[in-house]
């Protein structure tokens, strides 16, 4: 039997459908809707006066940007089909975008928390990550929960995983409250609990992922000691009971460290003096991947592994205790700033070493675990104006302008860009039921 045709009229038109005629009626009145509104905001900006404006124009421009976020997480389309690649786009202006949550009420770290510090200016909280050809909808913390339930989500890693994982609590704490379950005495490890919707989120601080003694644990040691062959004790030994892991290391790699598999030394990197053959950054960084994705990859659990990778700092070729080291108020436009050579190497690490335990997974058989990239290199690599900078430390110019002092050009103000991290983590999470 042949294909159902509709009947056609006259001149070879389909006869228009029920929903086609709303459709289109729908349009047509969302355009002159469009075109008043439009006529009238021209009208107020050219008639009144600017504190006026100021007034009425960014709380509308708010709505507009929620309306679009929530319009765009119930149309479907491509950003809702799990085709979407969030990790090419641009940001655009979006007054109030980012000012979800306030990050004194909900405890980040002190040294994140740009606005409490006094940092001035807060243009960089209007702004949104647009990736190219989709949508990319603002952060549901319930629908993060419902996804979550019962479930235990861990972020693995060094200060940048700590960084997004606080930007999680944060947004989530809008929709429920949590509480501390445990915590060890170095801060080296966390547990959170959402009982409302069963929910446990844990914190493992592991730099290097693989284990490592040293400068990671001990400040006034010189270097750490890296086993490439063992992992982290403390994540590594509760692996098996984890659905949802965020695995974010590799600033660390840059640091001063000797590299051993077993009880032999296969070289050193930025360690003068200690007459070991130098590494490198790559090599390390991929075979501690590799031997933490490989770890998550074992057993049957049905879990989920986010990958993340690496997010550029902005130090600007200035010293890491210049208080000028990060100025910047605006994000980069496209092509104005490149992401390094190597930090791009460590980028492509993460994609092919996931993809690669990916395919070994499924070539074993196992059903147990799905891997994912949350490729958030280039979106941060364009925001040097999110950093706490000298704002890591309250009032830092209170007695003037010193020459040297502490500045943070790596991390993210809470709130800042790293809460699109957990924008796309949740985009990555639900594409699974698609």
């Amino acid at each position: 039997m042949g294909a159902h045709q509709q009947p056609v009229h006259q001149h070879g038109q389909k006869r228009s459908s029920p929903g086609s005629t709303n459709l289109a009626y729908f349009r047509a009145c969302s355009f002159l809707a469009c075109a008043f509104l439009s006529l009238s905001l021209l009208n107020f900006l050219y008639c009144s006066p600017p504190g006026a404006q100021q007034t009425v124009i960014v709380p509308v421009l708010q709505f507009l940007n929620h309306t679009y976020s929530s319009i765009s997480s119930g149309i479907g389309g491509v950003g809702q089909s799990g085709s979407c690649d969030y990790s090419v786009g641009r940001w655009v202006w979006a007054p109030g975008h980012a000012r979800r949550y306030n990050g004194t009420e909900c405890n980040v770290k002190e040294s994140r928390d740009c606005i409490r510090n006094g940092r001035p200016d807060t243009g960089y909280l209007d702004w949104r990550w647009q990736p190219a050809g989709c949508l990319l909808p603002a952060f549901d913390a319930s629908a993060f929960l419902s996804e979550l339930r019962g479930k235990h989500l861990a972020f693995v890693g060094d200060s940048m995983a700590w960084n997004m994982a606080q930007s999680l609590l944060c947004l989530l704490g809008a929709a429920s409250p949590y509480r501390l379950v445990a915590k060890d005495h170095k801060d080296r490890f966390r547990r959170l609990a959402f009982a409302t919707h069963n929910v446990t989120l844990s914190l493992y601080w592991a730099p290097f992922l693989a284990r490592a003694t040293g400068r990671s644990e001990n400040h006034t040691m010189p270097y750490d000691t890296v086993h490439l062959d063992a992992l982290a004790d403390r994540w590594s030994a509760d692996a098996d009971t984890m659905d949802v892991v965020v695995v974010n290391a590799g600033h660390w790699f840059w640091s001063k460290a000797v590299y051993r598999n077993g009880s032999d030394v296969i070289g050193a990197h930025a360690s003068t003096g200690l007459n070991h053959t130098e590494i490198g950054i790559v090599r390390p960084f991929r075979e501690a991947y590799r031997t933490a994705l490989e770890r998550l990859s074992s057993g049957r659990r049905p879990r989920t592994v986010v990958s993340t990778t690496f997010s550029p700092t902005h130090f600007e070729g200035k010293t890491y205790d210049d208080p000028t080291a990060c100025t910047n108020k605006i994000p980069y436009r496209e092509g104005e700033k490149e992401v390094g050579s190597v930090e791009e190497e460590l980028r492509s690490v993460v994609h092919e070493e996931t993809e690669a335990v990916a395919a070994a997974s499924i070539g074993s058989g196992s059903d147990g675990a799905r891997f994912e990239v949350l490729d958030v290199t280039k979106l941060s690599s364009l925001r040097p104006d999110g950093h706490p900078g000298a704002y890591m430390n309250r009032d830092p110019f209170a007695h003037g302008v010193p020459e040297r002092m502490p500045t943070d050009c790596l991390h993210s103000c809470l709130p800042g860009p790293v809460d699109t991290f957990n924008d796309i983590l949740l985009q990555i999470l639900v594409a699974k039921r698609r």
